[in-house]
């Protein structure tokens, strides 16, 4: 593979970072900045809302200049996002950082994902894309519970330094290793002929079933670090460690999720969804106990990350021949549930319902997510819509050609 490759997954090492560390982070940014729980989880959220922004606004508005100098451009954007945030000297400013920091998130995996598959011959450009995602899974695996740490130990502005330094790596990288000709394509594609799939019902449900299933475990996991202090009773120097066993969990159901969707989407949501639904109120029940919960923090990981892969294939198949807009938006629609879990999570904090209620919120969204997802099922199986995947690779093939 090109080493190239390498500054791609690199760059969304960082990015994905970014997402996801101030969840480990908040008690301390929020005792920093004088606010409440519910005011700092709006860190989160107001990063997911504007990744929507970046992912479909952004990504339209660079379609006709070169991915090479669009990409350095989005790291640029991403390193002032973490420099503003790691020097911020109130609550406005450290939200204006992660914003700017959020709006380079979604275009850069989307255009980043063109320019990988360019990089090799066709034979290889699945292996070619799924290894820049690697960065992502590994900033959840690894970059997060260890950016927290670094945050507990020097200060949660350390971790935004550091983030920064990571972004820089990745654009030197960019700019020195990835071809220039990489990605690009003699013509531009037809945004009229992308905007027809949304004629269809099922990427309409499926969309909405990303942001129910995916926002049900975010508005769990959005206030986690309150939940393994205030209610399991765990050490706050010890939320790290825990946040690996997530990880562990996440990395797996990932994989797994994977390949069972590989044999029948709808069966494998179906099922995954109605399992989280009991994980996280499983979860909320037994919260006071510390080995269970660490058994729930892996089966959340494990069972809330396995949506991923199916509901992204999902909304690539029934976008049929025209998957790249509908999948960029499902993308945004990710970060749509994020900004959901983490907004009813603070809600019910604030109403006084206790520290294990944003887990019984992500309970509630996610069956909900269930209710659309049997609804979308049975759609297709009325119209004789196979639940299998036969025509998603060829979907998957045609987005990574463009």
């Amino acid at each position: 593979m090109p080493v190239g490759l390498i500054a791609l997954a690199l760059g969304g090492f960082g990015i994905g970072l970014t997402e996801f560390v101030i969840a480990g982070l908040l008690p301390q940014v929020a005792a920093d900045f004088g606010v409440s729980e519910a005011s700092a989880g709006w860190f989160i959220s107001g990063y997911a809302l504007s990744v929507v922004v970046g992912a479909l606004g952004l990504t339209a508005a660079v379609t006709r200049f070169r991915r090479k100098p669009v990409l350095a451009a989005l790291l640029v954007l991403f390193i002032a996002g973490n420099l503003l945030s790691a020097t911020a000297d109130g609550y406005w400013p450290m939200m204006a950082g992660r914003v700017i920091a959020a709006l380079s998130h979604g275009a850069f995996f989307g255009i980043g994902a063109v320019v990988a598959a360019g990089m090799v011959p066709p034979s290889k450009k699945a292996g070619a894309i799924a290894l820049m995602f690697t960065g992502l899974t590994a900033a959840n695996v690894l970059g997060v519970p260890f950016g927290t740490l670094l945050g507990q130990a020097a200060g949660w502005r350390a971790t935004f330094w550091a983030i920064t330094v990571i972004g820089a790596a990745a654009l030197a990288g960019i700019l020195a290793l990835v071809p220039s000709s990489a990605g690009e394509r003699e013509e531009a594609a037809s945004l009229r002929s992308e905007l027809r799939a949304f004629r269809s019902g099922q990427v309409w449900l499926s969309i909405v079933v990303t942001i129910l299933g995916f926002g049900g475990m975010f508005g769990a996991f959005t206030y986690i670090a309150y939940t393994l202090t205030e209610v399991s009773g765990f050490a706050a120097s010890t939320v790290p460690w825990l946040l690996i066993v997530f990880g562990v969990g996440l990395f797996a159901g990932n994989t797994l999720g994977g390949k069972a969707a590989d044999r029948n989407v709808d069966r494998t949501l179906l099922v995954v969804l109605a399992v989280l639904t009991v994980v996280l109120a499983g979860f909320a029940l037994t919260a006071t106990n510390p080995v269970l919960t660490v058994i729930s923090l892996v089966l959340m990981g494990a069972f809330g990350f396995a949506t991923v892969p199916g509901l992204q294939m999902r909304v690539m198949k029934y976008a049929s021949g025209a998957p790249t807009l509908a999948s960029g938006a499902n993308i945004g629609a990710f970060n749509v549930g994020n900004a959901l879990g983490a907004w009813l999570g603070g809600i019910t904090i604030t109403a006084g319902l206790g520290y294990t209620s944003p887990i019984w919120a992500g309970a509630g969204i996610t069956l909900a997510g269930l209710a659309v997802m049997a609804i979308a099922a049975a759609g297709a199986r009325r119209s004789g819509q196979r639940g299998d995947n036969r025509g998603t690779v060829q979907a998957v093939e045609e987005l990574a050609s463009r």
